[in-house]
């Protein structure tokens, strides 16, 4: 049976690619999609969810906006590497799906609690708001919901500060709420992140798809792999946000390890980090896992898969 899952995202070139796989791929049922401020505000990022909706015709996916800002922080978003719209790169386009009347904390409460136990996975390529909002309005869903699946800090060096990758440090208060949770955590830090790199050859494969929605998506890394040249230094983009779907659908293309992570709030030059313990095994209770590596080949053999299955 697919997975049911609830993507909370901040749309993003590769929250973009994230929410495709997911829709394509036949081992996941995406049941919603939900945004956060985090790229970029949340209007912003909730108008290019409904553009990506409405490209890969996404009608049975409810859609839904969520937390305008951090809990506790001002806003903090990343024009410099996703535009001013963040999702630069397509020419503008209308989206014709209309959101969930409901606020993204209520529709994710309300989906976990009216399921199954075990039935839903929550996966996060955004800063975790939303998430600890739900949890603050109902605490059991920590004990109903499968697995959360995380793109987010790392196990060494981040990418905005030395100790800090950016969908933590925009939210560090609300990242610790979601890790000290009793929900089991997989996290897709920076380490295994920076090797899922849309190469000239993904980029071709991508294009030979031959319809609207391949040119859509190279354009969208066209965009997305100058900022990084530009910014960062990578020759070709690291799509993060697809490794946590990639992971759902296929665990075998990534090493794991199982490990407590904890996360700093108060640390004058560590705020923001996400502490990994890999001093020693970790223990049968271990809730946490993080990602160390993938096979590049296939992981974008299953994305690209995913997206063409789209049509």
């Amino acid at each position: 049976m697919p997975r049911k899952i609830i993507l909370d995202c901040d749309p993003g070139h590769d929250d973009a690619l994230a929410i495709l796989a997911a829709y394509g791929s036949p081992a996941i049922e995406l049941l919603a999609v939900t945004t956060v401020c985090g790229n970029q505000t949340v209007d912003l990022v909730t108008h290019n969810a409904l553009v990506i909706g409405t490209v890969a015709g996404m009608r049975t996916v409810k859609f839904a906006r969520g937390a305008e800002s951090p809990l506790r922080r001002e806003h903090k978003a990343a024009p410099d590497i996703h535009g001013d719209s963040g999702m630069d790169g397509p020419a503008p386009r209308e989206a014709d799906i209309q959101l969930d009347p409901r606020a993204a904390t209520q529709l994710i409460v309300e989906t976990v609690m009216t399921s199954d136990p075990g039935e839903i996975t929550l996966v996060a390529t955004a800063p975790l708001t939303n998430l600890a909002l739900a949890l603050r309005l109902e605490p059991a869903i920590a004990g109903r919901v499968a697995e959360v699946a995380i793109m987010g800090g790392a196990i060494g060096q981040g990418n905005m500060t030395a100790s800090a990758e950016f969908n933590i440090l925009v939210d560090p208060e609300a990242a610790k709420e979601v890790f000290e949770a009793a929900w089991p955590i997989t996290m897709m830090g920076l380490e295994v992140s920076h090797q899922a790199l849309a190469t000239p050859d993904v980029r071709t494969r991508i294009r030979a798809l031959g319809n609207d929605l391949g040119t859509f998506v190279d354009e969208l890394l066209e965009f997305f792999e100058a900022r990084y040249l530009e910014h960062q230094h990578f020759e070709a983009a690291p799509v993060h946000d697809l490794c946590p779907v990639v992971y759902l659908i296929d665990p075998t293309v990534f090493d794991l390890v199982r490990a407590p992570i904890a996360v700093e709030t108060k640390g004058e030059l560590t705020d923001g980090r996400t502490v990994v313990d890999l001093r020693l095994p970790a223990g049968l209770d271990c809730r946490h896992q993080v990602g160390t590596g993938l096979d590049h080949a296939r992981f974008w053999d299953i994305v690209v898969e995913s997206i063409a299955a789209i049509g």
